[in-house]
């Protein structure tokens, strides 16, 4: 069971509230216990009390999940930057008012909350760019599966300065012109009202440090150009199409490496077709064996099987090889179809011909 507190309680109103009325609410709350108003020691706990509150409490979609299922719900569904970054406009107009564009808005209260935010891309991580690895495989190898082993080009840590992009014995320096904050405030003012835009640094390129003195390995960037030896298993029953091997793409200093996609084609057979799990298979037979019936071989992934040819089987008769297919998702296996196909003799002589019609009239 949560121990927080009723959101509707901390900000003093109704379940029935309007929108209106919770924004006035936590307008009065956030002028007493704002930190740069109110320096006792419990003011910060009430203003991020009040600030949660309001942030759900403002937005259509999370009230309604909260009255529905609680703290529990919107706990469950949304993660803490989910609940203030989705009140971000509703917090800028109340702070904006209050503070006329300085002092305020939602970076200021993220940053109130959370602490300093150390840069712009802190709560948005690069990630790097997927590779692509293309293979072809037999109707053996999704039989048994496929063990791959690649040296894959690519951009890898940086040894000389462990990816810092900072010469040896040096390191980053905070940001001047943002103040290692990644970001600049500009606001400006129209009548009444001021209007408080954010940008990213130019000067750091929104990281919040600068490199004084850059790795000559590197330049500076923390990556450089190499190769990594991967080895993976493709497991039986694969088909055709894309899998993802996750982190094994471009690496990004403090960012999230990208995904290797490992493009799979199979290869047609010489013999056998194949449908899911199911093999299928075409057997040529003469019309005299069709008529008499026989036993033969006929082949399979795993070597020759033995089948019997009833005496009067006819053309496209299916005969089934139970276990003799491929598995498929992780299943067991399918089963192999040999499919009956007669022969019929293009030409024949004068004694085949007369044979032929003595068998036709021995059955008048």
């Amino acid at each position: 069971m949560s121990s927080k507190r009723d959101y509707y309680a901390v900000l003093g109103v109704s379940k029935s509230a309007s929108a209106s009325e919770i924004k006035s609410q936590y307008r009065k709350l956030a002028l007493k216990f704002h930190p740069d108003r109110n320096k006792s020691a419990e003011a910060s706990e009430h203003f991020k009390e009040i600030s949660e509150a309001y942030a759900v409490l403002s937005d259509s979609e999370k009230r309604k999940t909260y009255d529905q299922y609680g703290h529990a719900g919107v706990d469950g569904k949304y993660s803490t930057d989910d609940i203030f970054r989705g009140a971000s406009g509703n917090f800028n107009d109340v702070f904006n008012d209050l503070f006329g564009g300085s002092g305020g808005g939602f970076d200021s209260i993220f940053d109130t909350l959370f602490g300093n935010r150390r840069g712009f891309n802190q709560y948005r991580q690069q990630k790097g760019a997927d590779l692509l690895y293309e293979t072809s495989i037999t109707l053996e190898d999704v039989l048994h599966g496929k063990k791959i082993d690649i040296d894959l080009k690519k951009d890898i840590e940086c040894d000389v300065c462990g990816a810092s992009g900072c010469a040896p014995s040096s390191n980053k320096k905070s940001c001047s012109s943002c103040n290692g904050q990644g970001q600049l405030r500009k606001t400006r003012k129209m009548g009444f009202a001021s209007f408080v835009t954010v940008e990213p640094c130019n000067s750091c390129k929104g990281q919040g440090t600068i490199i004084e003195k850059p790795c000559n390995a590197c330049n500076g960037k923390g990556t450089k150009k190499g190769s990594k030896h991967l080895s993976f298993d493709l497991p039986p029953g694969i088909d055709n199409g894309d899998y993802t091997i996750q982190g094994e793409g471009e690496y990004v200093p403090d960012g999230i490496s990208g995904d290797l996609i490992v493009r799979v084609r199979v290869q047609s057979h010489q013999k056998f077709k194949r449908d899911g799990r199911d093999i299928f298979f075409d057997q040529e037979i003469s019309m005299i064996d069709a008529a008499l019936g026989r036993e033969m071989v006929v082949p399979t992934l795993d070597g020759e099987e033995k089948i019997k040819i009833e005496n009067g089987s006819q053309p496209n008769t299916i005969l089934k090889l139970k276990g003799k297919g491929v598995p498929f998702h992780n299943s067991s296996r399918g089963d192999q179809y040999v499919r009956l196909v007669i022969n019929i003799p293009k030409k024949l002589n004068n004694h085949q011909k007369n044979l032929l019609k003595e068998f036709e009239e021995s059955f008048n």
